[in-house]
């Protein structure tokens, strides 16, 4: 997927790194982490106007800018094998009935891909497990192996409403930590679902705003189709471009080249490859795979930049932060700001 390049200032983000309890499984005992709640962390990817991602960038490429102030970086590191802590959270709602066992496929790959990125367990990587529908649960709790995530996913079918809200909310507070959190290992979140959001108690303010205070990029790899609407794109968008993330739309081709249904009669209707053909199944199957390929990659290929801000602003204010990149028509992509302060 091809994004537009056309801007070399970009605004950006970073979050106030902080420590957050989170619920352990039941029987084993509970431990906080905490980081200096003065540092801001900068996780920043950089494409060029093909889309492809800048690897050669160093620290003199970066200038960052604090509500308009100069920043001095303080740390800086290219390195590919950053520790990350993935969320996997899977849409299981009933709008995504018709091309569940293509997603399930997908999201097993996806696991894989991020957690044995060389074909083989890397210690580097933990992950969970969240399912949401009516109701958010914790499917697996952190763990470095792929194998109980696999499992589980094979085992899940979707029906129900959808409370994405409540299983964002889920992955900041609920969950196992591990140590050094969200300095090193970072946290990612990805969300495979159509965004739509009709259960649950939460709010999308109130999520977006403890994502940010937690560090979290999000990522969304869309169910929606090429064609079809869904009232929950806008937010999963926001939440991801928000928090430094992006959304990727596997299925978007599959239903792009479609003429009227009169012209060509079909039960169906008139699609360019035929339903119930495997060119369909296998255009469906490219678009996943491409989708995985693109989240994957970018998860692995971030920058990370700290500074601690010249004049700190001890409020619970949105403080917004800025980049010029030393890269024409650059892209780059991070969080809008960071709050200064951790959730309450």
């Amino acid at each position: 997927m091809k994004l537009s390049r056309n801007s070399l200032v970009i605004a950006f983000s970073a979050m106030a790194a902080f420590g957050q309890t989170a619920a352990p499984p039941a029987g084993e005992q509970e431990s906080t982490f905490t980081a200096s709640v003065n540092e801001v962390v900068v996780p920043v990817t950089v494409t060029d106007d093909k889309g492809r991602f800048v690897r050669d960038l160093s620290e003199k490429d970066f200038l960052i800018y604090e509500e308009g102030k100069l920043q001095k970086i303080s740390f800086f590191t290219r390195e590919r094998n950053q520790p990350v802590v993935l969320g996997f959270l899977i849409d299981l709602s009933n709008s995504n009935r018709l091309h569940w066992d293509k997603f399930k496929e997908a999201i097993q790959d996806l696991v894989l891909a991020t957690m044995e990125p060389e074909g083989k367990p890397d210690d580097r990587f933990s992950a969970y497990l969240i399912g949401y529908s009516t109701e958010a649960e914790l499917l697996v709790n952190t763990t470095n192996t792929p194998e109980p995530l696999l499992d589980r996913v094979r085992k899940v079918k979707p029906g129900g409403g959808a409370a994405l809200y409540d299983a964002l909310y889920m992955a900041c507070t609920s969950r196992t930590l591990v140590k050094g959190e969200p300095l090193e290992p970072r946290r990612v979140i990805i969300i495979v679902g159509d965004g739509r959001n009709n259960a649950g108690k939460k709010g999308l303010e109130e999520v977006l705003e403890i994502a940010q205070r937690n560090l979290v990029t999000i990522y969304g790899v869309s169910t929606t189709a090429f064609g079809f609407y869904s009232e929950g794109d806008a937010n999963l968008k926001r939440l991801a471009e928000s928090t430094g993330g992006r959304v990727v739309y596997p299925l978007e081709d599959v239903y792009s080249d479609v003429a009227g249904y009169l012209s060509k009669p079909s039960d169906e209707g008139n699609y360019a490859i035929k339903v119930g053909t495997g060119g369909y199944a296998a255009s469906i199957m490219k678009g996943i795979v491409n989708a995985i390929q693109a989240t994957a990659g970018e998860i692995n290929t971030q920058y990370i930049l700290r500074y601690v801000p010249s004049e700190s602003d001890v409020t619970r204010a949105f403080r917004r932060i800025s980049v010029m990149v030393n890269v024409p028509n650059a892209k780059v992509r991070a969080r809008e700001g960071y709050y200064p302060l951790p959730a309450q």
